[in-house]
């Protein structure tokens, strides 16, 4: 046997080697996505997430579609998951919701290498019994002229995304998509 026969003789060997490797369990199991988990394990760890990681960045659209991100210090979800924030009502995001309502809100725990994302409609609130209800104490600096000054946004959920590596819940092996939940059509009551 010549030279080339030779290496393409061990170039075919390692190609069928190569395929039957890919068969084994160990190999396959890598390429395997974890069981999907049921909603509302996805909502309970969201929320745990969104719970220890405090603040979030709101991002919103300006007029010639670009992302505007600014930390901002949310109420935790209602139980339907709607997400509550102070605001000044003279605030560029206030001028951007109403321009286009379209938002996502991003929390992200550092230690415990999770994040929530949560891709919704927002709405400027001002009812004066809704600001009673979504109001810090320790906020109380930066709205001096609370009826007048402050103001609510509500984020109504559309779709949330969550990641732990704590608990399991990873992305996609090939597209890294998080796993999902969509909620139907809500309406603030």
């Amino acid at each position: 046997m010549n030279q080339p026969q030779r290496k393409a003789q061990v170039l075919a060997k390692t190609f069928l080697l190569l395929c039957f490797a890919s068969l084994t369990p160990g190999v396959r199991s890598q390429l395997k996505q974890p069981p999907p988990l049921d909603r509302e394990s996805l909502i309970a760890t969201a929320r745990e997430i969104m719970k220890t990681a405090r603040y979030c960045a709101l991002i919103t659209l300006d007029s010639a579609g670009r992302p505007h991100a600014r930390t901002m210090d949310p109420f935790p979800p209602d139980e339907q998951m709607i997400v509550w924030l102070g605001t000044n009502p003279r605030s560029r995001k206030v001028a951007e919701i109403r321009r286009n309502h379209r938002v996502t809100l991003y929390y992200f725990d550092r230690e415990g290498q999770a994040y929530v994302t949560i891709s919704g409609r927002a709405r400027i609130v001002s009812d004066s019994k809704e600001k009673t209800k979504h109001w810090k104490d320790e906020w109380k600096g930066f709205y001096p002229d609370r009826e007048r000054g402050y103001s609510l946004i509500a984020v109504i959920p559309e779709k949330l995304e969550v990641i732990s590596n704590k608990k399991g819940i990873i992305g996609n092996s090939v597209t890294w998509t998080p796993p999902a939940i969509a909620f139907k059509n809500r309406r603030l009551k």
